[in-house]
């Protein structure tokens, strides 16, 4: 995947404020503690953006999952929750960016 013109190989978070032409940041590296499975302690850094939609990509073969308990800890902090394949992912990112949303995506990209 390319940020900006730089190649992430492993498994990453893209920060995107309104309006922003540029990501804000890139949190490179990223990992979870399960690895298939996205537990909110895996977003403190996301959580901590505050940002009205989250893009969850969960690898080119759906491997990651996201438990219930995740999913009920986004909708009461108000984030809209997106969970897609990575290559619809990161598309579904940049049109919520496009659009001026504060929107975060995080992608599991080595499966």
């Amino acid at each position: 995947m390319k940020v900006d013109g730089v190649e992430y190989r492993t498994d990453l978070i893209v920060f995107a404020s309104r309006g922003a032409g540029s990501p804000d940041r890139v949190k490179s590296d990223w990992w979870r503690k399960q690895g298939h499975s996205l537990a909110i302690e895996d977003l403190d850094d996301v959580l901590a953006f505050k940002p009205e939609v989250l893009i969850v990509g969960k690898g080119a073969s759906g491997l990651m999952q996201v438990p219930a308990s995740t999913k009920k800890a986004l909708e009461e902090q108000a984030i809209v929750l997106i969970v897609e394949k990575t290559d619809r992912a990161w598309q579904l990112f940049n049109e919520q960016v496009q659009k001026g949303k504060r929107a975060v995506g995080a992608f599991h990209l080595t499966c």
